[in-house]
């Protein structure tokens, strides 16, 4: 897979240009580097994340999940070469079962918070949309990357609402009625 940095300091995107790893040079703001370091930054939070208190299997989970960026990151990184794929979408789809499994139902939109785990789950899930969002703008050529995001922001989503009720804390819910105040 591409080749790998012997040293870290190259000076060879000094010139605002980056390589990727089919061995081509792109600019740096290019649409594929933008996804790239928006799905690096989604990998950075959830290495946040891991930084707290959490039940085994959502540890294990996001453990996996890091690794999975990475290779989905590889993707974007190489035009044309596949990583991401239905055993991956199946493996978040399993989680997605198993902990929407237990939770009670909704009737009003979650606001960000309860614990600080959900908090910092609700800021992974927020900058995994962005990083779908870029991956989007790629176009069809990033497939399973896309679908891959659009799944994993609902297991965000739904993680925040395990680590709550783990945390014996309510889900924060958006109050649509209420009156502002001056």
């Amino acid at each position: 897979m591409g080749n790998r940095l012997g040293k870290i300091t190259t000076r060879t995107g000094d010139d605002g240009t980056t390589g990727l790893g089919d061995g081509s040079r792109v600019r740096k703001d290019d649409p594929r580097i933008a996804a790239i370091g928006d799905v690096d930054e989604l990998n950075s939070q959830i290495g946040v994340l891991l930084c707290e208190a959490l039940p085994d299997d959502a540890r294990a989970a996001l453990t996996a999940i890091q690794h999975d960026l990475f290779d989905l990151g590889g993707e974007l990184c190489l035009p044309d070469h596949a990583l991401i794929g239905d055993a991956h979408l199946a493996r978040l789809d399993g989680w997605l079962a198993d902990w929407n499994a237990d939770l009670p139902p909704l009737a009003e939109f979650v606001l960000p918070g309860g614990s600080r785990a959900a908090a910092l789950a609700h800021v992974c899930r927020t900058v995994c949309r962005r990083a779908e969002r870029s991956i989007v703008a790629l176009g069809a050529s990033a497939d399973g990357p896309r679908r891959y995001a659009n799944r994993l922001s609902d297991l965000l989503f739904v993680l925040a609402r395990v680590l709550n009720r783990t945390e014996g804390v309510g889900d924060v819910l958006w109050r649509h009625e209420r009156r502002a105040r001056r």
